[in-house]
């Protein structure tokens, strides 16, 4: 990104300064959010969505040798063995009575450098992070919004697959290309599905697949990617719909940098910071998608649960989808 400001830009407090919010909704100690509407009754009602019994696993591959996607500015997970049995074959590994030989590996990464859950206090603009908390509760490790309130919590909802590539004809969307509420409701109808509230929303673009399909300088030359954009009816559309949870094959889950206002990642403090929507990103849809439309089924059980790092600012997750 750039590393001066631009001038014409307008400071993210000032774009939002009339968008809605939840805080103090759920009380003045909240550190979940949106994932209050997640209640036990709901979760009930969307096991109902389970037909087949067909399951789904959301994470891409971590500490890939052929590479990770991740955010520019992050490297992807680095793992190495420590233990294997080249240490017995070169007479140097442990003795365990009855011969037992084992392996161990160790991985360094970035927490949110694969498919991973933001925490509520993850992104914050005019010194306040999720639920009117002090941005200095970010110093040194979150110790307010943090990761591990989602991470003991565990998300269970009715999700639903919202195919925005196959609907707009593609296998990728465009560098930069943005869809709004409405895109995403319009898919829904022709997919035969609607949104409900307090649905997790699950958007496929087909960008992550295309980390896997070109080099590292074509999909990182001029990144900006696809996602919804910012506007004040969309911001409203979640508030309205009480939508908990916002899932994409992305790596920051919106338009990277506001085509109108130039601001950059935007939505991450309407929809987050202000309105508590966890984001979910980096997931791998693309063997759920060409299921749901084979099948025509694209409402399921959603089950995911971070890892529970403490004071963490996001974690890396492996969210299941069953149908």
């Amino acid at each position: 990104m750039t590393a001066t400001p631009k001038k014409d830009v307008p400071p993210v407090g000032e774009l939002l300064k009339d968008a809605p919010k939840n805080w103090g909704k759920w009380g003045p100690d909240d550190e979940v959010g949106s994932l209050n509407y997640l209640t036990p009754e709901l979760i009930v009602t969307a096991a109902g969505c389970i037909r087949s019994g067909k399951v789904f696993t959301l994470q891409v591959p971590m500490a890939n040798p052929a590479g990770d996607p991740v955010w520019p500015g992050r490297s992807g997970a680095i793992r190495v063995n420590v233990m294997d049995e080249g240490h017995w074959i070169a007479g140097k590994g442990q003795h365990f009575d009855g011969g037992v030989h084992y392996a161990d590996d160790y991985m360094t990464c970035f927490p949110q450098g694969s498919t991973q859950y933001d925490a509520l206090g993850h992104v914050w603009c005019d010194g306040q992070i999720w639920n009117g908390y002090d941005a200095k509760t970010t110093i040194g490790g979150l110790s307010k919004a943090s990761i591990m309130p989602l991470a003991e919590r565990g998300i269970v909802g009715r999700g639903i697959l919202l195919d925005i590539a196959r609907w707009r004809g593609k296998e990728v969307l465009d560098v930069a290309e943005t869809f709004t509420h409405e895109d995403l409701m319009a898919c829904a109808k022709a997919q035969g599905t609607e949104i409900r509230p307090r649905d997790i929303l699950i958007v496929r673009t087909g960008w992550i697949a295309k980390f896997y399909k070109v080099s590292r300088e074509e999909f990182y030359g001029n990144f900006i990617e696809p996602g919804l954009t910012y506007s004040p009816e969309l911001v409203q559309w979640f508030h309205d719909m009480e939508i908990p949870n916002l899932v994409t094959d992305t790596i920051a889950n919106e338009v990277t940098v506001d085509p109108v206002s130039g601001v950059v990642l935007p939505l991450h403090n309407a929809l987050m910071r202000n309105l508590g929507v966890t984001l979910t990103e980096i997931a791998w849809l693309d063997d759920l998608a060409t299921d749901c439309a084979a099948d025509g089924q694209y409402t399921f059980l959603y089950v995911a649960a971070p890892l529970k790092i403490v004071n963490g600012a996001g974690a890396p997750v492996n969210p299941v989808v069953i149908k």
